[in-house]
């Protein structure tokens, strides 16, 4: 009998800093969200070095005596990869890669390679090969003369070694071919869209892995891949949804993330017209996660960038199956009540007043409170149907058993 030949991770080291901008709880929590990306890619964590800095050493990042503390441990432990926390420059790339002599990713090369790997459609391939060629020109330097170094691993999917051989005249001419390419995807793409009528348009947003995938299935019924792992669905689906008596059209989106890559935003831009042109906007938040509120502003930072940001939103508080908050000890006089001391009672009152009732609280998994869900973005729905055919109000009118109108 053959035994099945056993998968090993791509062993990782991690590189982060604390700045003025940055203090060590946000660079641990940065940390922790990157080692999440090392390994959904497929890779695995072993160790991580911060170093403490005003600002990132502009030639190295870190400091020259940190940087040879990372080579003496990936030397000692035959480690294959180092992974930065924050987007290197060239120049960086180019130091880095020749005190370490090892193959360097940032966490934007981490991001591309996940969204390399995730992207099933040609639609999505095509987004990603751009996003990567973007941010392979100006690098092209550095990968023109390390060829020998180019094994494969995370960070070297997509069009890597294509562009590596050929010089930066190509990859322009590339990035116009793909460029060319979404144009016409995207004429494509406007005329669906435009074959929809004027069906209200629901989009669901938040961060990656708050549970948008797996909310779209339980109320439209349908299969939209969902898992436990950062970017699990990248390709934009569409449902037709009838909640009571009126139909309207949900879209399950990309997720964001915080220090999402420019050549991201820019190339997907595209798939965000769904966002851009819906009329209303289901915001999926983990609140079991300790810092949902940072994921919140940066979501709405991305909503702003893309122009979606003042449109009609319902705030869904979803995983509070998964809820926990921290306590306090009651004879504890010196640490401060803040909001990750809340119990979930408290935060529904603080988000209710802070929304103006706009808000829900759910588990997706668990289906609590999804009737209540159903409930508001009813509501909404029913609000902008009615604007938009104003002489179809009797399409939401209720009765009940003796024929009295309930609303």
């Amino acid at each position: 009998m053959i035994e099945a030949k056993k998968v090993t991770s791509e062993k990782t080291v991690l590189v982060g800093v604390i700045t003025q901008y940055q203090d060590e709880e946000k660079s641990a929590e940065y940390l922790d969200e990157l080692e999440f990306l090392v390994n959904t890619a497929g890779g695995e964590a072993v160790k991580r070095f911060v170093q403490k800095l005003d600002k990132p050493n502009p030639k190295t990042f870190i400091g020259a005596g940190k940087l040879e503390d990372v080579k003496a441990y990936i030397d000692t432990h035959t480690i294959g990869t180092v992974i930065f926390d924050d987007e290197l420059s060239p120049a960086q790339l180019r130091n880095i890669e020749r005190v370490l002599d090892t193959k360097i990713l940032d966490r934007t090369t981490l991001i591309l390679d996940i969204f390399a790997q995730r992207a099933e459609t040609s639609y999505a391939r095509t987004q990603v090969a751009l996003a990567q060629c973007q941010y392979l020109l100006p690098r092209l330097t550095k990968l023109w003369t390390h060829l020998d170094k180019q094994k494969g691993g995370i960070g070297m999917r997509g069009p890597g070694e294509t562009e590596i051989e050929t010089d930066r005249r190509i990859v322009r001419d590339q990035i116009a071919l793909l460029k060319k390419k979404l144009a016409t995807i995207d004429k494509q793409m406007a005329v669906q869209r435009k074959n929809r009528g004027q069906m209200v348009r629901v989009a669901l947003v938040g961060y990656t892995n708050v549970g948008k995938s797996t909310l779209m299935n339980l109320i439209s019924k349908s299969e939209v891949f969902a898992e436990n792992k950062l970017f699990a669905t990248l390709d934009t689906t569409v449902r037709k949804v009838v909640i009571k008596n009126i139909p309207f059209l949900m879209t399950d989106t990309v997720g964001f993330i915080r220090k999402l890559p420019t050549q991201l935003v820019e190339s997907f831009k595209s798939t965000l017209d769904e966002v851009r042109e819906a009329d209303l906007l289901l915001h999926v938040v983990d609140i079991s996660h300790p810092t949902f509120e940072d994921h919140i502003t940066s979501v709405n930072g991305i909503l702003k960038e893309i122009e979606s940001a003042n449109k009609p939103t319902l705030m869904v508080f979803n995983k509070i199956d998964n809820y926990k908050h921290q306590t306090i000890d009651e004879d504890d006089l010196i640490t401060e009540r803040t909001e990750k001391h809340y119990t979930l009672d408290e935060l529904k009152r603080t988000w209710m007043s802070r929304m103006d009732e706009d808000c829900v609280f759910i588990s997706a998994i668990d289906k609590d409170n999804i009737e209540e869900f159903k409930e508001k973005t009813f509501e909404k729905v029913r609000e902008i149907h009615a604007k938009r055919f104003p002489y179809n109000n009797y399409l939401y009118t209720e009765y009940d058993q003796e024929g009295n109108k309930i609303n």
